[in-house]
């Protein structure tokens, strides 16, 4: 046996080792404990969800499906600008100052920790209606 092929032994022989130690840990699901829902589905698992999803409007419906789990509670856009610009100015859904032109920019280019929005994530039109919904929603 060459030393290359020793060293292939060990490296499968410590490999093996590790697998079957890992499957002696067990994994979800093996134990006893009844699970939270009582083994039954929940009719509404979103019900108890902490962040804000409703809507109004078909723009609003989009800033929700596309922007809100980052800018609305709890969402870390929004948690990052708390940081970053004066006290309630965070909220984008409640800013005076936002205009469309500059969430389209923002959106497609990045800006701070967020990363571009691709025209694959979200069309053109998508983001036009989504840009119009903030420019008057903080002025309502």
């Amino acid at each position: 046996m060459t030393l290359f092929q020793a060293r292939n032994a060990r490296l499968a022989l410590f490999a093996a080792a590790a697998m079957l130690g890992l499957s002696a840990c067990g994994g979800a699901g093996t134990g006893n404990a009844p699970s939270p829902a009582g083994g039954k589905q929940q009719a509404n698992a979103g019900a108890n969800a902490m962040q804000d999803r409703s809507y109004k409007s078909d723009a609003e419906k989009l800033f929700v499906e596309k922007c809100a789990m980052c800018h609305r509670d709890f969402g870390m856009g929004t948690v990052v600008l708390a940081r970053r610009v004066e006290k309630g100015q965070e909220w984008l859904e409640k800013r005076t100052d936002l205009q469309a032109d500059f969430v389209k920019t923002a959106a497609r280019a990045g800006i701070g920790n967020m990363p571009r929005i691709t025209r694959s994530d979200v069309s053109d039109a998508q983001l036009d209606a989504i840009a119009a919904y903030l420019e008057k929603a903080g002025r309502k």
